[in-house]
């Protein structure tokens, strides 16, 4: 899947592919046309660069029903013809979680467009996932047989479905169809439903592949020939490390460290991170030093592991470095420093949004620190980063920090984030917005209601209301 183009953050667009808060705003706001072309545009090509962490559906569910749009558009993308020449997930899988919200909301036409594609669209597991949760027995009992007809009635058709039964996400629809009397569905069910439990057990019998002898030399060669196979064991051989060894192995474990080839040595680092070794902060910034940029990225994967005050100091010590062990300490000293460090922390925060932009996956950290060392002035940079990111998770990282260092934070971005995407961004809003905001107090009475929120979001909500905001 390609990344997405992602509009302006001050278009509406913009707002709405991001999943801001600003978005439901000024789309309620705005011509319900214009409106809803520009919310088509977002369920019809997903606009998240991670679709497994990022939420939208519910939010473009409610934006449906505030601006009681339509679901033509949805269904000319489901059975557009290129249904079964793209077959990736990510191509439907957010017009199926928004049909299937609005399904829960009562919405009958999503429902019945979820049944249709469930029986005939490529993406069908996912629809019959959203349909386990929403629709009654007659409706799913009634998909059994189109369900079924997609495995062929021989041995490789049924090793097929025994494979899909066992992995299915939802298994209520199996288990309705393992109740049907006729024997081309209850019957061929039942016999996939057992073919499933005993391959899980067969899993969990069998070695699932190559496992190291029990010895320091056998556990660092184990290390090395996954590495020559494209395999990397690094934690795995260090756990094994930490069971095998002993004192008397420490100098064949720091050699190594030192001059071992790539697998054993990203083995060996990260065995003595983990242990804390005396040695081991030298060895890894003698690696980071080094030409092998595979042994680097070892060496700074095992330093990011480790957390005692060691490893603070000397992150001290490499912030300022332009490299991966520079960005490291940063991120060390974001999620482990003290109150020393805050300053600190705010030059990488600043220094990794001039350099890389408000979407850096380095962000994460740096923005979490500056709320957990209360870093006052971070509050500009904070908020540039809320504005601009397209990543909905960072966004909601950003809320958390700027409750915690800025004092405008309440009667500003609190208010939109009660509309946001995500329900860790809703849960920090109704925590801290400023209830005399007459649109605070309506949203958390209707987030309050709102069967399909989030038991936190609901909790936070709860906590706010008092006898002037009684649901």
């Amino acid at each position: 899947m390609f990344d997405p183009v992602i509009a302006p953050s001050g278009t509406l667009l913009g707002l709405l592919q991001r999943g801001r808060g600003d978005g439901t705003l000024h789309a309620l706001a705005a011509p319900r046309a214009e409106a809803l072309a520009a919310l088509n545009h977002c369920v019809l090509d997903d606009p998240r660069h991670d679709w497994q962490v990022e939420n939208r559906s519910l939010y473009y569910a409610r934006l449906y029903l505030d601006l009681h749009g339509g679901l033509d558009e949805i269904e000319a993308h489901l059975f557009d013809a290129e249904d079964h020449l793209d077959t990736e997930e990510s191509r439907t899988g957010l017009a199926l979680a928004v049909l299937g919200h609005l399904a829960s909301y009562g919405r009958q036409d999503a429902l019945l467009l979820l049944r249709r594609y469930a029986a005939t669209g490529v993406n069908w597991a996912w629809a019959l996932d959203e349909l386990a949760l929403r629709d009654d027995d007659a409706g799913l009992r009634a998909l059994a047989l189109p369900v079924l007809a997609r495995f062929p009635a021989d041995a490789e058709g049924d090793a097929e479905l025994a494979r899909t039964v066992r992995d299915a996400f939802e298994p209520r629809p199996w288990r309705l169809w393992a109740e049907d009397g006729r024997e081309t569905v209850g019957a061929r069910v039942r016999a996939a439903q057992e073919q499933g439990s005993f391959d899980r057990w067969q899993r969990q019998m069998r070695p699932t592949g190559p496992r190291p002898g029990w010895s320091v030399k056998a556990v660092l060669d184990w290390a090395q020939e996954g590495y020559e196979r494209g395999a990397v064991l690094y934690g795995p051989a260090a756990r094994c490390l930490t069971a095998v060894a002993g004192p008397e192995d420490r100098p064949e474990i720091l050699a190594a460290a030192r001059y071992g080839a790539t697998g054993a040595r990203g083995a060996a680092l990260h065995h003595l991170a983990e242990s804390r070794d005396p040695a081991v902060l030298d060895l890894v910034e003698a690696a980071a030093d080094g030409d092998s940029r595979e042994v680097a990225d070892a060496a700074v994967a095992a330093y990011r592991r480790m957390c005692g005050d060691d490893a603070v100091a000397r992150a001290r010590a490499w912030v300022r470095r332009t490299d991966a062990l520079g960005t490291a300490a940063a991120e060390v000293l974001a999620c482990r420093g003290t109150a020393q460090d805050a300053a600190l922390v705010l030059g990488a925060l600043r220094d990794t949004v001039r350099s890389a932009g408000p979407d850096a996956p380095e962000l994460a950290c740096l923005v979490d620190g500056t709320g957990r060392l209360d870093v006052a002035c971070a509050a500009p940079v904070l908020r540039h980063v809320y504005r601009e990111t397209t990543s909905s998770q960072l966004r909601g990282r950003v809320a958390r920090a700027l409750a915690a260092t800025d004092p405008t934070f309440a009667t500003g971005f609190a208010v939109e984030c009660l509309w946001d995407c995500e329900e860790t961004t809703r849960e920090v809003a109704a925590q801290h917005a400023e209830t005399g905001d007459v649109r605070v107090a309506e949203r958390l009475r209707r987030l309050a209601a709102d069967p399909a929120e989030e038991v936190e979001v609901q909790t936070a909500v709860r906590n706010r209301i008092g006898p002037d905001l009684q649901v």
